[in-house]
């Protein structure tokens, strides 16, 4: 190659993985693999390095993070947070054994840590007061984001402890759980928006959030790991671990101690294994001197520590061939492609199935009939195709081509300007989002009735029985033809039909989630039903009457006004109004209004005296608690009726969380 050509190809790779760095730090979407990333970065050192002339002083080999977001205060690093030098082999870290040996000696010893995929985080602390939390940037510099982390129920605002210093920062990373991660994105994708690609890009995502209120919706979770201060605290990392635990902080329990880099190559071969039944993404294992004196011994280079090094594990991949692309309708009729592969053991389970997200991404892809395809877990979690082999391709096979109209009901798709999805708006004619409409009605954060469940709304559906949802209010009328229905009894019936009498009691807020008006969630309906009072004025709002109501937007008041154009809405609200349900706010409801259970959380079990669940579920909510639907270390009470049941006593003795009776509860509030 000329020295032209060099000179064009480091130019090129500089461009290339610039733009990747912006895609991964700043729009936390990245649209190449890591490997991939280290492996032209790795590419780019080399030439670097053999034409030193040619190296651009901005360089991405220079950097250690990405640009900095303009939404936020820029805060500057009193420690820079570095990079670690990454390796996917054994023959490297035995190298880099050989050379820590050759600089300390033989006496020394290392700390092995889970790499958790997620974004790193500083957190400084003055007089044990949580002060500013600012995220790595370039390494130098963050954005603060204190406003946002502070919702992040496992960092404390304030510690409780002996001999905490007056100022030192901690860091560590944020991220979000398997569960929560798919929960929040099947949200995304059933209202049209665009499903992160992985948990750390939606942690990132969250973060970066100008709303804190927002963030507080999504569940975030943080690992703290590294200690700084200006006085020397403590002899070795070890031990700073153990004591910022007894500070109250959120560390991990799977770090290990290990004599040699033998102790080490077995950790990480244990975690290569094991990781996927963690409940969060790891991406590889740490591995840092243990010695602080050692540390400082070692050194950093310009980007690293000399005394730390990270072992990445490669993304689980594997190659197999496209069947065909079907298309799932969800309940409020946006419509999501699905590619159907010739089953592959992937990360030890079978994948049959991996999403494709929406139209633009079977374009990206270039996603051809029958194509040879290699698919990964992203994020370990959701399988996906992440590029066609293109070398495989036969011939004569046809691009991909996304369906123009439904495929269940066969009406026309729609995009709307600025959305990802197209969606097919016959949400009355449609079956799966007419059964996925009823489910959503019914649910636990609806109208919650009893003796009602999803596959019993789809046999009632394929036998006639319901086609809206004011159809379940004339169920009774149906005895005869719901006792033909295999093992559905009288006392079946009878519960369903007094959980649907019980409904009409839920409020206006409940009511308006639970129709499933495109966009409004539990939040929104209940933002609305109190500014509004109620459907008619609800019915009758313009946009301007909306948008000047808390956190409604453009597009939710859109999507309100849309829904209430449509004569088969209005006429599903007469039928309920004449039902007996509750279409407008009952003042007293927003009475009993406070901050004094504010980040508390809760768990209700058993049967009470003066009040039902509900009724204490919102009597917590509306004066700031919050309802968790588990017992786990983060939960503050279980509230404990009659016939609790004795699993759930059993884990909250176990995890030392208080148990409290209904008027323990209601004392919390005098």
């Amino acid at each position: 190659m000329s020295i032209f050509g060099v000179k064009e190809q480091m130019d090129a790779l500089v461009a290339e993985l610039n733009q990747h760095t912006y895609n991964y730090y700043v729009l936390a979407m990245p649209t190449i693999a890591d490997y991939e990333f280290d492996k032209k970065l790795e590419e780019l050192a080399k030439l670097e390095q053999a034409h030193p002339t040619f190296a651009d002083p901005n360089s991405p080999t220079q950097k250690v993070g990405g640009d900095i977001t303009k939404n936020f205060v820029t805060v500057k690093h009193k420690w820079p947070m570095l990079s670690l030098g990454n390796t996917y082999n054994e023959q490297d870290l035995r190298d880099f054994d050989e050379r820590v040996k050759k600089a300390i000696g033989d006496d020394f010893e290392y700390v092995c840590e889970l790499k958790f995929d997620g974004l790193s985080i500083s957190l400084t602390y003055e007089n044990g007061i949580l002060v500013r939390a600012v995220t790595r940037g370039d390494g130098t510099q963050g954005d603060d984001v204190t406003n946002n982390i502070k919702t992040i129920h496992t960092i404390p605002h304030q510690l409780k402890g002996k001999e905490i210093p007056a100022i030192f920062e901690i860091r560590g990373e944020v991220f979000m759980h398997r569960a929560a991660f798919e929960r929040l994105n099947k949200e995304r994708e059933e209202l049209g928006e665009v499903p992160y690609a992985n948990p750390r890009n939606f942690a990132s995502g969250t973060v970066k959030m100008q709303d804190s209120k927002e963030v507080k919706k999504r569940p975030l979770d943080c690992f703290l790991y590294a200690l700084n201060s200006d006085k020397q605290l403590f002899k070795t990392h070890w031990e700073s671990l153990q004591t910022v635990k007894e500070w109250g902080f959120n560390v991990s329990e799977h770090s290990k101690l290990s004599k040699n880099m033998d102790d080490v190559l077995a950790f990480i071969a244990y975690w290569e294994e094991h990781r996927f039944k963690l409940s969060y993404d790891i991406d590889g294992i740490v591995i840092k001197v243990n010695s602080y004196a050692q540390q400082q011994e070692l050194g950093f280079t310009a980007k690293s520590p000399r005394w730390a090094i990270s072992y990445k594990y490669k993304a689980a991949e594997v190659q197999t061939v496209l069947e065909k692309v079907t298309y799932q309708v969800g309940r409020t009729g946006a419509v999501t492609p699905v590619a159907n592969l010739k089953p592959v053991l992937l990360a030890g389970t079978t994948v049959k199935r991996a999403t494709l997200h929406n139209a633009d991404e079977i374009i990206r892809l270039d996603l051809h009939e029958s194509d040879t395809v290699f698919v990964e877990k992203g994020g370990e979690i959701i399988p996906k195709i992440i590029k066609v082999n293109l070398d495989l391709r036969k011939p004569d096979s046809q691009p991909i081509v996304y369906l123009t109209h439904c495929p269940e009901c066969g009406t026309a798709l729609i995009r709307k300007e600025g959305e990802v999805a197209f969606y097919c708006p016959n949400d009355e004619g449609c079956p799966p989002q007419i059964v996925g409409k009823i489910q959503h009605f019914i649910g636990r954060k609806a109208m919650d009735i009893d003796g009602l469940g999803d596959e019993t709304i789809e046999t009632f559906y394929q036998r006639g029985l319901v086609a809206h949802i004011s159809d379940l209010y004339i169920l009774q009328e149906k005895a005869d033809e719901l006792k033909l229905i295999e093992r559905f009894g009288e006392r079946s019936i009878e519960n369903m039909l007094k959980g649907i009498e019980d409904s009409k009691q839920m409020p206006f807020e409940k009511v308006l989630f639970g129709l499933g008006i495109r966009y409004v969630g539990e939040t929104v309906a209940k933002k609305l039903a109190r500014g509004i009072k109620n459907i008619d004025n609800l019915a009758s709002a313009s946009i301007e009457e909306l948008t000047a109501i808390d956190e409604i937007g453009i597009r939710i008041a859109e999507s309100i006004r849309e829904y209430f154009t449509k004569e088969d809405h209005l006429q599903q609200i007469v039928l309920l109004k004449a039902a007996g349900l509750q279409f407008e706010v009952v003042e007293n409801e927003l009475l009993l209004q406070s901050d004094k259970l504010n980040e508390k959380t809760f768990v209700i079990s058993g049967v009470f005296e003066k009040h039902s669940r509900e009724e204490l579920k919102a009597i917590i909510e509306e004066n700031g608690g919050k309802i968790l639907s588990g017992i786990s270390a983060k939960l503050n009470y279980l509230v404990a009726g009659d016939n609790m049941g004795p699993s759930k006593l059993e884990k909250a003795t176990k995890l030392n969380v208080p148990l409290i009776s209904e008027d323990e509860l209601l004392k919390m509030l005098e």
